[in-house]
């Protein structure tokens, strides 16, 4: 449950805004100042933070900062009226997330929060601060090592960067030090997730739009371009951009230029674009869903990051990393793994990479007593991945160089036909611990119920009838 820091002087506001989130699911606290939520935000932390722009004692640009400052990763939502608007596009400059006007659309507050969460969970990756205390990433394998080769190289150019790699891989943290290794880091630093955006809004959300330019267009706002102006401008999932958007990002990024929505005037910008996605946008471009001029002005710099099980020497660094975050958060003192436990962890294949690594170590400290995390501290499906009989389920650990023999197209076939076989042997195992039980071997893989059952027909290891044995199944 995600949780939400609603600040404002207005009493009746907040109680307001604090019965709306948790009517969606929210766990919300608030605060009548800047003051009063600096200090909530240090003792608890927050997942959100939705604040208005003026309030006594501490304002909202202040709370901005100190948020800023304490956790980058943490979305600050800037509440404002309609003649604060400019001060509130100075927020985002400065680093919040978005603003909404006041008295707002509650639809449209909704909107903004779920997408500020959506984009806090995706930025929940391996960052440390390094000695100069900016944001670094945690690794020290060489294909990591080539990626801070590359962002030492051209950080600080104007060259358009694509950053490629499954989700979970940590693409925001490459864009963020791309950013702050650059001469622009005092600047704007702005982020989009196109894949959250609806189709219908993606032109406005990138260019912005004028009073009136389409229903509920009660005041000009300015577009992610605009607010980049002089900094970086961060495209997370640009494979989600529709075709009939991709002209006119071409045009923006070639000339510099672009109109609002429902404007005539041009407006000129100085941006350094960086975009991210977990597509196959070659093969996106050869099916004709994506241009092949976007892709080249795109792709000037291609950066891949390996998923997790391309990088196992990284693990017991990764694991070292969140087992001291949450020793801090949960208030526990365990030491480290023992070398059973760092086993499993280096056999598993990790297909939700490196945020699978971080929520499983927050889990297991849950449970944990010992001063070290064992191997039976682990889920089951991990334990039986390091056990000495079980194959190894990473690719990576192939013990021929198989590219020799079928080449780099036949290589990825035989990836995805080991990463399967080892799916279905897990899938297997769970069902025979749990007597053919779908619903405890789900809760054994730590999956929902359905995607067991969505996996075990793609297997081939159950029929279309119902089990009978299965707790929710119906007669």
């Amino acid at each position: 449950m995600a949780r939400v820091l609603v600040v404002d002087d207005e009493n009746n506001l907040r109680k307001v805004l604090a019965a709306l989130l948790r009517r969606e699911g929210y766990d919300v606290t608030v605060a009548e100042d800047g003051q009063v939520a600096s200090a909530e935000f240090d003792r608890n932390g927050a997942d959100v933070v939705v604040t208005d722009l003026i309030m006594p004692r501490l304002g909202g640009m202040e709370l901005l900062h100190h948020v800023n400052q304490a956790s980058p990763d943490v979305p600050v939502i800037i509440m404002t009226a309609h003649g604060t608007v400019d001060s509130a596009v100075e927020a985002i400059k400065a680093g919040a997330f978005d603003y909404i006007t006041k008295p707002f659309d509650q639809a449209e507050l909704q909107a903004v929060i779920a997408k500020a969460v959506r984009t806090h969970q995706a930025n929940q990756a391996a960052v440390r601060l390094d000695g100069r205390g900016r944001l670094a990433i945690v690794g020290d394998s060489a294909e990591i090592s080539k990626i801070f080769t590359i962002i030492d190289k051209v950080a600080d150019t104007p060259s358009t960067v694509l950053i490629t790699g499954e989700s979970g891989t940590g693409k925001e943290l490459v864009a963020t030090a791309l950013h702050e290794g650059s001469s622009r880091r005092g600047k704007p630093f702005i982020r989009i997730n196109c894949g959250a955006i609806p189709k219908e809004l993606m032109e406005a959300e990138l260019f912005g739009y004028e009073r009136g330019a389409f229903t509920g267009a009660v005041a000009s706002k300015p577009g992610r371009f605009e607010l980049a102006d002089g900094g970086t401008l961060f495209l997370d999932e640009i494979g989600e951009i529709p075709v009939e958007m991709q002209v006119k990002l071409l045009r923006a990024l070639q000339e510099s230029e672009f109109e609002r929505v429902g404007g005539i005037k041009t407006t000129k910008v100085d941006v350094r674009l960086v975009a991210a996605t977990n597509r196959d946008l070659q093969a996106e471009v050869e099916a004709g869903r994506f241009r092949t001029d976007l892709y080249y002005r795109l792709a000037v710099v291609p950066i891949r990051i390996p998923p997790l099980r391309e990088r196992t020497g990284d693990i017991p660094v990764l694991a070292q990393h969140f087992l001291a975050k949450y020793n801090r958060k949960l208030n526990k003192a365990l030491k480290g793994f023992t070398p059973e436990a760092l086993a499993a962890l280096r056999a598993w294949h990790w297909p939700g990479n490196i945020r699978e690594l971080e929520n499983l170590v927050e889990r297991t400290l849950l449970f944990s007593d010992g001063p070290l995390v064992r191997r039976e501290d682990l889920p089951e499906p991990l334990r039986a991945a390091g056990a000495p009989s079980s194959p190894p389920p990473s690719p990576a650990a192939a013990p021929l160089d198989v590219t020799l023999i079928t080449g780099e197209a036949g290589l990825k076939d035989i990836v995805r036909q080991k990463a399967a076989e080892v799916e279905r042997d897990l899938i297997v195992q769970a069902l025979n611990e749990t007597e053919g039980n779908v619903t405890r071997a789900a809760r054994l893989l730590q999956i929902s119920r359905k995607s067991l059952q969505t996996k075990m027909k793609e297997f081939g290891l159950r029929d279309e009838a119902p089990d009978p044995d299965d707790e929710h199944s119906t007669p």
